[in-house]
């Protein structure tokens, strides 16, 4: 999947992917732009789900920076704590790293994957989960 990345309240914004299907891109100032590096593939190891970010995965450095699936196969800037769950805290701002998917996650209740700054509430980039 292919991240974009999102504007917004002054954090720089970048992000990442490209794998698992093509997003579409929206030129609105509070959607999506053009991004690219890194790919991110949800894959099954000895029956668990993972997220999976390849080795060249980097986004915008910031304070507690989540991994989010959020339920609408666009993301906005700021999100509202219906429309989405967190994965986990991320990680490290670049490299590979892998995120468990809980068993009680069903992916069809979620469209897309999200880098999101809690602290700000702002997304840095999100991806489309693929047949969303």
């Amino acid at each position: 999947m292919k991240f974009n990345k999102l504007a917004g309240l002054g954090i720089a914004s970048i992000v990442l992917f490209g794998s698992v299907g093509q997003l579409t891109l929206n030129a609105q100032p509070t959607q999506a732009q053009r991004a690219g590096l890194g790919t991110a593939k949800i894959v099954t190891v000895n029956g668990k789900r993972y997220l999976e970010f390849s080795k060249g995965f980097t986004t915008a450095r910031g304070p507690k920076v989540r991994v989010v699936l959020h339920r609408n196969s666009t993301v906005p800037v700021n999100l509202n704590e219906r429309n989405y769950v967190t994965l986990a805290a991320l990680q490290r701002f670049d490299g590979a790293q892998r995120y468990e998917i809980p068993d009680n996650f069903d992916l069809d209740d979620f469209k897309s994957v999200a880098i999101w700054c809690e602290e700000f509430n702002v997304t840095f980039g999100f991806a489309r989960l693929q047949g969303a």
